[in-house]
């Protein structure tokens, strides 16, 4: 198995839940934006020149939700990452596992764009705050979730190596959760499971 990844990207999130799972794994190390992303070479690999790329064998995947679908289908065979699809926490888990692509991830783009991608006489200030505080309502509804739980669906799951790690990038732009609490107090959580730290540590 191979994983072309980049620090401080979506393939974090891969690389945790290999290491959740045990996997073993050869890696491909990038700078986020590298030049050697946009060459033909890597474009044959994933045409929108971004990481994760899962090479499994035969099997290629290069969005980081269905990734974590597939390992879990692949080889979570006990079940460990993900509640039983008869259980009730199963509907919770599927919705969180793809709210942080559907909505955190969104909202950020939109933010880095403005704030950092496009030069100051492209950029909009109103589009940059309209996407902060889209981002600021998304990861309140998290917070409140965790007003009884632990983790999103219970017990850990893939849905927090998802959304959690999408949470966590939030802070990387300047999102504080002091009037968050729920959620600050699960990112330490997040922070400090080992598998995370070593995903960080690539």
């Amino acid at each position: 198995m191979k994983l072309y990844f980049a620090p401080r990207s979506r393939a974090v999130r891969t690389a945790w839940l290999l290491f959740e799972l045990g996997i073993e794994f050869d890696i491909e190390k990038y700078e986020l934006g590298a030049k050697e992303m946009r060459t033909p070479e890597f474009r044959s690999i994933n045409p929108n020149a971004r990481v994760p790329v899962l090479d499994d064998g035969d099997v290629r995947m290069t969005e980081s939700a269905a990734i974590a679908q597939y390992l879990l289908a692949r080889y979570d065979t006990e079940g460990k990452f993900s509640p039983a699809v008869l259980s009730p926490e199963f509907p919770i888990y599927l919705q969180w596992l793809h709210y942080g692509e559907g909505m955190i991830m969104g909202a950020m783009n939109n933010f880095v764009v403005e704030t950092v991608f496009l030069p100051p006489e492209k950029s909009s200030q109103v589009h940059a705050d309209r996407a902060f505080k889209l981002m600021d309502r998304y990861l309140r509804a998290v917070d409140a979730h965790l007003a009884d739980q632990e983790y999103l669906a219970g017990a850990f799951s893939a849905a927090d190596t998802i959304t959690g790690h999408a949470c966590y990038m939030s802070e990387w732009f300047g999102v504080t959760f002091d009037e968050m609490p729920n959620l600050g107090a699960y990112l330490d959580r997040i922070k400090g499971r080992p598998a995370f730290q070593k995903a960080l540590e690539l």
